[in-house]
Order: structure tokens, then sequence, then C-alpha cells
């Protein structure tokens, strides 16, 4: 186990054009997010993704539900919260690498089907830029144009999630993981920042500071996403057996285009929270004395310098917690404990070795990590051009280099082209991303989400998707849900036989349990 668990990555996307209506006015975001997604399930390969009108199932949806014990009544909630009502304007797709494409709010969203290693996150992650890159491009074909960004926040006030899933056993008390894991998710940009121009919401403070997130932190723990953004998200909805399992909704963290970043990220949270489920009393003894204001202060500071108190009076950089959090995982993976080992375990070293490579360089010489972590690489480049152009962090083409770092098309956006040149390493070949933008991961029920809309489709009987059902319709036209609540169940292994057997949706029900809709 070690790092392993399922776990996936939500990006929402920032999106710009000069497209006007017919009455001369700039067209919506929320329309022009309906334009990327109706165009990539128009203009993807045969098989490749449900038509932008397919309904998404949500049966299972609780977004009001809290970790903490209790339920939000609607009354009370934003609108913003109200994630599990059914939107038939809204353009909504299921792809065939079993991710969903669709409208959030007024931005395309890319949510990334399960996987079990962050090595195979970063893969789909990567899909996701081409997914992205593919509407536009589809667009553009057709003289309407976009721009999107693979980034969090505009710079004038406004910011929009990347939001990380892991699975947790539900035996881990909450209020023990949400504690444990405040002081790491604070320093973790550390190592996991994209990096942003600009200090405070609407950048109101000249500056180039380490996270795209912090400056919109209000809380410490809550349930809301959008507004009073908490360092730890209480939403309790597991998308799998509720009574096993719960679902780590992290808010905090940023869209990041650097492999290693993205690998770090999630590999290095993974790690914590088996720390927190095998050795949690390792993690004792870090409990900040203001969290909202230490994650502040650590993102503020790239020179790695800053200081921020903890309860008991100490003082820690941002390094030093997340190296403390680092040998607690090494500590704990040195045990022998029964959930550091096991067959996949060469993952859990590479994490870990790769996590001590690159603070071990971040305290040598920041800039020397410039290949693997995102916030150096965009600093480094910024510095650069700020030396030569003589400007400030308030000139407002610094302003722009910013933004473009997170350009998708790969012509355009400055990370990409670092990629592509090689300056940004590369842990997953260009061949392999590809791959992943239709084939899903092998190992969860993402591949019997994924293969069914790839071999049956729309016309094939899949009216409906979610994280934990396929809706198929059966051969008297009617509705039928298969749940998939076990996230490691409908793999490859498990299910390709059954699959093999049927060449429609409403055969393949002949074989399945499954419910009325």
């Amino acid at each position: 186990m070690g790092v392993r668990r399922v776990m996936g990555i939500e990006t929402e996307l920032g999106i710009t054009s000069t497209q006007l209506d017919p009455a001369g006015r700039p067209v919506t975001p929320m329309v022009l997010s309906g334009q990327v997604v109706r165009a990539y399930a128009a203009g993807a390969a045969p098989g490749a993704a449900l038509p932008s009108g397919a309904g998404w199932d949500y049966a299972d949806e609780t977004p009001l539900r809290d970790a903490r014990g209790f339920e939000m009544a609607r009354a009370l909630a934003d609108r913003s919260q109200l994630t599990d009502v059914e939107d038939p304007t809204i353009a909504t797709s299921v792809l065939s690498n079993g991710a969903r494409f669709y409208v959030d709010h007024a931005h395309p969203e890319y949510s990334s089907p399960e996987v079990t290693g962050p090595l195979a996150a970063v893969r789909y992650d990567r899909a996701g830029e081409e997914v992205a890159w593919g509407a536009v491009r589809t667009l553009a074909e057709e003289e309407l144009e976009v721009r999107l960004y693979k980034n969090n926040v505009d710079g004038k006030g406004a910011s929009y999630g990347t939001h990380e899933n892991y699975l947790v056993p539900r035996a881990v008390p909450f209020d023990r993981l949400a504690r444990l894991l405040i002081p790491f998710l604070v320093a973790r940009p550390v190592i996991a920042g994209a990096g942003r121009v600009g200090i405070g919401q609407a950048s109101e403070r000249p500056g180039f500071q380490l996270s795209q997130r912090a400056d919109y932190l209000e809380a410490e723990v809550g349930l809301e996403t959008t507004l009073r953004r908490p360092i730890v998200n209480t939403r309790d909805e597991p998308h799998a057996t509720p009574h096993l399992h719960r679902r780590l909704h992290v808010i905090v963290g940023d869209a990041t285009m650097a492999d290693v970043t993205t690998y770090l990220a999630l590999g290095s949270l993974s790690a914590v929270l088996r720390v927190v489920e095998t050795h949690p009393e390792l993690l004792e003894g870090m409990p900040l004395a203001h969290p909202v204001a230490a994650a502040q202060a650590i993102s503020h500071d790239p020179s790695l310098q800053v200081t921020v108190p903890l309860a008991d009076g100490r003082e820690m950089t941002g390094l030093d917690l997340v190296e403390a959090h680092l040998e607690a995982a090494e500590r704990a993976a040195a045990s022998g404990h029964e959930p550091w080992t096991g067959p996949e375990d060469s993952e859990t070293e590479g994490v870990l070795r790769r996590w001590r490579d690159v603070l071990d360089t971040l305290r040598r010489d920041p800039s020397q990590a410039a290949g693997q972590v995102e916030w150096v690489a965009k600093h480094q480049l910024l510095e650069r051009f700020r030396d030569r152009a003589g400007a400030g962090w308030d000139d407002p083409r610094i302003a722009a280099m910013d933004i473009q770092w997170h350009d998708l098309d790969p012509g355009r956006g400055l990370a990409r082209k670092l990629r592509a040149a090689g300056q940004l390493e590369r842990l997953v070949t260009p061949e392999e991303v590809a791959a992943a933008v239709t084939e899903p991961p092998p190992d969860t029920r993402a591949w019997f989400r994924g293969e069914a809309v790839r071999r049956y489709g729309a016309a094939g009987g899949v009216r409906a998707a979610s994280w934990d059902s396929v809706v198929l319709v059966d051969d008297r036209g009617g509705l039928r849900r298969v749940r998939m609540d076990e996230p490691t169940s409908g793999s490859r292994a498990a299910v390709a036989g059954l699959l093999d057997r049927h060449t429609s949706a409403a055969s393949l029900l002949s074989e399945l349990a499954s419910e009325d809709v």
C-alpha cells in the first residue's frame, strides 16, 4: 500500500475569449464553457466520449453532508454548494478514459478517472490537458476562439479550484485526520506550489508567492469550497461504500503543469495520510498557532526563510514542516507495518526518494529545483525577464506572463514550452499521455465506466454515469443503474471477460445486478 490508494484530480479551467453575442456583448464564461465541452464530445474520436447532453447520475451526491456528523440545511446553503441538482442545460460528458468533462459553475472542468497511485494521477492529469486542448482545436475549426488556462486565479480577485480526492478508511476519525493534516497542507506548497504573481486575493501588493490558493484560505475546517474556503474541507461524499470509506476532498492545492510537482503533491499527501492511518503519533507535536496566517506567510516567501509559530511556541519554516512530515513517512515506511509493504512498494520508495531529493535541493539552493518544482521554475523565468526588462513585480507584462504560463496552447503556454524543451522534467511520455486520453486506468471501476462508453456508447444503451454507477438502457427501454460502490471493482482483470461477451448494454444487463432508476 504505502502511497498507493484510490485518488484523482478535478481541475476547473480558466477561460477567455473575444467572442461577442448577437448584441455585441462578451459571451459569458458559462456559455463558453458549454462550447468547450460540446466541442470535445463532438470532435473526439468515435467512442471516446458520450454526447455532451448525456446525463450524470446524481443519486449518490451529498454535497451538504458534513464529515463532522451533520448535514447543512439546503435553505442555508450557498447556491454554489448545490452540486447535486441536475440541470439539463449544463453540458457534461463521460469519456472513454473514465473521466468526466463538464461545466462546473462558469468553468470547464476535467475530473480525472480514479487511479491507484501518484504516477498514474500525473498521467491522467496530463491527459486532461490534451482533452481540453482538443476542444479548443475543434472550436478553432468552427472559427470560435477560446483560450483555456490550467491555473487557479485570474489575478483580479477570482479563484477556481483544483481538488484532489483520496480514499481513506472510514475507521480513521475525521477530527484526527483534520488535526494532523493541517500543518502539512499549510506547508505543502513548498514542494507543490504552482507559483503566483501578486500578493492578496486581488493582487493588491506586488510580489511573487508559492501558492495560487493561499490568499483565498479563510478557515481551518469547513464545508464550503467557493466561499470561506477552509484548509480541510469536510464534505462527506464518499462515492464509495459509505461505512468503509471516506473521500478526503482537498481544495487547497494548485493546478500544476510540472510532472514532478504534481507527483509530489499527490504522493506526499498520500504518504502523510498513510502515516495518519498507521502511525499518528509520529505527526503529533506540529499543530500551528495560526494555520491560515501560516499558510499565507509561507506562500509569500520564495526565500523559504520565514518561520511560523507552532502552538507550543516553537518556530518552523515551511521547509522544516515539510521535512518533519517526510521524516515521519520515512520512519513509518521503515517500520515493516503491513500497510507500508507489498508488491507495489516501489512506488512508495520512489515518492519518498524524490521527496527527499527535492527537499535537499531546496535547502541548498532553491533555483536548482527549477526542473522539478513549478513555483521555482516560474519564479526563475520571471526573474530573468525582470532583470532584462527592468520590470517590477507590478509590471503588467509580468502578470501576463503568469497567466501565459498556464495557457494550454502548446504554442503559447510557457510551462508547456519548457516541458517540451526538457526544462521541466517529464515523468510520463507523450505517448503514455496520448493513450490516457482514450484508455481508462485498468485497476479501478473507471475501467468499466470507460469501456462501457467506448464499447456501447449512447447508441448502444449507456445513458449516464457517476463515480459509483453506470446507467444503462434495458431491452424494454427502461433505465437500470449498475452500482459500483467499491472503487477497485470493475477493473479490467475483473470484468473484461464479461464485457467481451456482450455487444450491447441491454445484453450486458442480463449478467449484472442492477436497480431501477
